[in-house]
This record gives structure tokens, sequence and C-alpha cells, in this order.
């Protein structure tokens, strides 16, 4: 399989297909299928611009990780999150070379890419917070049950 540039994340779509059932599937995954196509789409407009201005770029490659099992949920935000930062950092980069180099056009090209990543960013961290306070708390009503099984074998 190719790897992609940045803009043609393949690990969302690898999260999308992780989970069999519509029950089991996780408030954020909508968001990984949705944010898969998105990729996609920005990938094509991204060509397409440094086509339009006969532009040579080596873009940076952003390798899916290598998990066969993306593990909690916790675990799959944090790859996420992970790869969102990486590209604002690639974006935030090539920003800096246009504003160098006064390439105005690209610089408003790019401006709705970066404010995309800032909200993508923004979910995963919300997202990442809330996970891990729904662990907190599915570990505690776990001990609270295991207390009160102890001590209902005591009685």
């Amino acid at each position: 399989m190719q790897e992609y540039a940045p803009l043609g994340d393949p690990t969302d779509r690898a999260q999308t297909c992780y989970y069999d059932e519509e029950s089991d599937v996780p408030v954020y995954i909508p968001f990984f299928q949705d944010q898969a196509e998105v990729k996609r789409q920005q990938a094509k407009q991204f060509i397409k611009y440094l086509k339009e201005r006969q532009s040579k770029v080596c873009l940076p490659v952003t390798k899916r990780p290598d998990v066969e099992s993306w593990g909690t949920d916790l675990q799959a935000i944090v790859i996420a999150l992970e790869l969102e930062k990486a590209l604002h950092k690639h974006l935030q980069d090539l920003k800096s070379l246009a504003s160098k180099n006064s390439e105005t056009d690209l610089l408003e090209f790019l401006k709705k890419f970066l404010d995309k990543q800032k909200r993508n960013i923004k979910y995963l961290e919300y997202q990442h917070s809330y996970q891990k306070d729904l662990e907190r708390l599915t570990a505690m009503e776990g001990s609270s049950e295991q207390l009160a099984a102890a001590s209902g074998k005591e009685a």
C-alpha cells in the first residue's frame, strides 16, 4: 500500500473499520469516518493547488502507525491526536516558509487547512479528556462493586 502525504491520513480509515457493531461504536467514530473523507478531499485540493502553480514540492510523509489493534478508545484517540498535531506542525512549517518568501496566495490557501486542524485538535483533546474521565469512573465503579461484593461475603 502506498504511503500518503499528511493530508491523506490512512489512520482515520483504519480506525473507522475497527468496530463491527453499530451499538459498539463510540461517539468519536463518525468523526474518524468524516475525517477520512475530508483528508482525502483536502489532499486533492492541495495537489490541485500545487499543479496550478506548477510547484515542485517534497511533501513530508506521515506514515500510518504500526498498530494492529487500536486497544482502548483512549489509545485510538491518543494516536489520532498525535497524527493531527503532526499534520498541524507540517502545515505550520509550510506557512512559515510561505511567509518568509512572501507567498500571500499560499498563506491564504493554508489558512483554511490550519483552521480545520485547530478544530480537529480541540475536538480530539476534548474526547481524550472525556475518555480518561470515563475510564477513571469505570474503574472506580468496578472497585466499588468489588468492595460491596467482598463485604457481602463477610456478612
